[in-house]
């Protein structure tokens, strides 16, 4: 029998407000991470402060943002108002304090709890934070949350405004690293939303004019777009909207107060159905949503009174409501679109010839393509049951709650021992693998009907729910993992060809990574370093110092699954798959898999020279 477990009041015990959070910080921040993803913690610190400065823009003060990583460090210098000097550590502090619980002072802010900037606070391993007002000024320093410093108030002549500079606490944020790419997508999204602010990141600025439209025409190729942005504003709302003529899937950016909705929410969901209703309305035909939407591409802004979000790091709205005497979100958004877009439609005829004749193509394709559907769905099924192409993971298995999707991660991987290693060392509960089974088809240039055809594309489709877009995307992280040859280096390129021609939405939020395994392994009887370099190579040699035994990785199957679990756990490496912002999806597949030019063959021969120079060194 089970020894009883004594429950007295010592059992009971109260966490401070820095406790709490370095406890749980994922129900502040989300994942973790190491900063090789946009959604991991170390950018929603950046975010959480930069919120704030945002906030005061917003309010009227200071036009100019300035923001400078370097290494670890982060340091977020705004002009705005400045902190009230009695209240800066109370501000960064204590919780439930701040200027956003009075409505009249921040009607439409992005941070309504007053949790951000203590979250990176705690979470650091050194925060300072200086406010300028009134020609006075003072600061207060803290580590890991604890106050360690903190000045008078002093006359200053400095500009007024707020100067935050923390450090990610390395403890909690294990081998991290920040990656412009993200970072600078972040910005660009918020000088997009906010005409006139300027934000100056390490040297660089970064300005919007036109909002919304800029935002799309960085999105998408001139010669992709079906017709010119249309781009329509009114107090608390802004869109623009086109279509591709590339891409299959429909693709949203979608913001409220400022915040970047990466998950969408109500307001999202109301973009989509108002625009639905809308040409439905002004054609006078019942289309199919689907095909209304194929292809779109488009942004939409809303400002809410207090609004609620699904989470800290407020990436879903789940207000229903505008406030302020508006109506709820669904009719504000509908009857905008309404009367605006529909306007719109009348007074441009010649885009509203282009829409219809997309939505008529689209139809038609999706008919042509609706019995092959079918039967691909009903292969799909019984492969699932009769194969072990994918091995899940428990959060989709049932036996989790499923709010843990942050987590999850997909392994695509080919040839039975890689998949064997992997499968054996995985975290069953987040991790799931799916198994190639040879190279994959080279889609470049083919059509949807090929998705459904092909049985490994269809698997795939099917194991990652994105046939309908990739809002129900059942795995957060998406991680190709393949051998470090030549044969594994044309399957990845097969499988970013096949996400880039029928899901770049994937590419484009981030959700795409190869995985970085080590070359070497280089031990003695004490320790052991597993390298993924030459450098790291050649830095391990020196550590032991004797004669170690030096093992090259050739492939993935070659490691056992003993070793394999230091891969793809806490200390996993990922290279994320970004696109160039001067590439476009449609010259980076004519390049890379069209037929060849002289500019491909330079490309190979400069860059196989290197991987030549290395082999020779070996």
């Amino acid at each position: 029998m089970a020894k009883e477990t004594k429950y007295t009041e010592d059992n009971i015990r109260s966490l401070d407000w820095k406790e709490h959070i370095r406890m749980r910080p994922g129900m502040y921040i989300g994942k973790l991470g190491d900063g090789s993803s946009p959604d991991d913690g170390i950018y929603i610190l950046i975010k959480e402060v930069l919120d704030n400065s945002i906030d005061e823009y917003v309010m009227g003060a200071g036009k100019t943002i300035e923001i400078s990583v370097k290494e670890t460090s982060v340091t977020i210098r705004d002009y705005g108002r400045g902190i009230p000097l009695g209240k800066v550590v109370d501000v960064v502090s204590k919780m439930n304090t701040g200027g956003k619980y009075d409505s009249k002072a921040f009607k439409k802010s992005v941070g309504l709890n007053g949790v951000g900037t203590k979250a990176v606070n705690a979470l650091s391993s050194s925060f300072r934070v200086q406010s300028v007002r009134d020609n006075q000024t003072t600061f207060a320093e803290f580590e890991k949350g604890v106050l360690v410093n903190q000045s008078d108030i002093e006359q200053s002549s400095l500009r007024k405004g707020t100067k935050v500079t923390f450090v990610p606490d390395s403890e909690i944020f294990v081998k991290y690293k920040f990656r412009s790419e993200y970072i600078i997508k972040m910005i660009k999204n918020y000088v997009y939303l906010n005409t006139g602010l300027t934000i100056i990141y390490n040297g660089e600025k970064f300005v919007s004019e036109n909002g919304l439209k800029d935002l799309l025409d960085e999105n998408i190729a001139d010669e992709s777009k079906l017709f010119p942005i249309i781009h329509l504003m009114e107090d608390d709302i802004e869109v623009a909207i086109t279509y591709s003529k590339a891409q299959y899937s429909e693709e949203y950016h979608s913001f409220v107060n400022g915040q970047h909705t990466t998950q969408g929410g109500t307001h999202q969901n109301a973009f989509r159905e108002g625009i639905v209703k809308t040409i439905r309305d002004f054609f006078g035909k019942n289309y199919d949503a689907s095909d209304i939407r194929k292809s779109i591409v488009s942004a939409v802004s809303i400002k809410v009174m207090e609004p609620v979000f699904e989470s800290q790091t407020k990436t879903k709205l789940g207000s229903t409501e505008m406030g302020g005497g508006l109506p709820t979100v669904r009719t504000f958004i509908s009857d905008f679109l309404k009367r605006r877009f529909d306007n719109y439609l009348h007074r441009n005829p010649d885009t509203a010839e282009k829409i219809q004749k997309k939505i008529i193509q689209a139809e038609k394709e999706r008919k042509e393509l609706s019995g092959i559907r079918k039967l691909a769905k009903d292969r799909a099924k019984k492969a699932s049951l009769h194969n072990k192409k994918l091995r899940d993971c428990r959060v989709h298995l049932g036996d989790m709650k499923k709010d843990n999707r942050l987590d999850t991660t997909l392994f695509i991987t080919e040839g039975d021992s890689a998949s064997g290693s992997i499968t054996k060392s995985r975290n069953v509960n987040t991790q799931a693998v799916f198994s190639l089974k040879g190279k994959p088809l080279n889609s470049y240039g083919l059509s949807k009907k090929i998705v459904y055809e092909n049985e490994e594309f269809n698997l795939l489709q099917s194991a990652l729910n994105i046939e309908d877009g990739i809002e129900n995307l059942r795995y957060n992280n998406i991680v190709i993992a393949t051998d470090a040859d030549v044969d594994g280096m044309h399957i990845r390129l097969l499988l970013i060809t096949f996400f880039l021609q029928f899901f770049p939405e994937l590419i484009k939020e981030g959700h795409l990574y190869i995985l970085e395994t080590p070359l070497f392994r280089v031990r003695d009887k004490k320790e052991t370093f597993y390298c993924y370099s030459e450098q790291e190579r050649k830095d391990a040699i020196k550590k032991l110092r004797g004669k170690p035994e030096i093992t090259r990785f050739k492939g993935l199957g070659e490691i056992s699954p003993n070793e394999f679990v230091h891969f793809i756990g806490k200390d996993i490496r990922l290279d994320p798959v970004m696109l160039d912002k001067d590439m476009t999806i449609d010259k980076l597949l004519q390049f890379y898999m069209g037929k060849n030019t002289p500019d491909r063959q330079k490309f190979i021969i400069e860059n196989l020279k290197v991987e030549l120079d290395l082999v020779e060194e070996l």
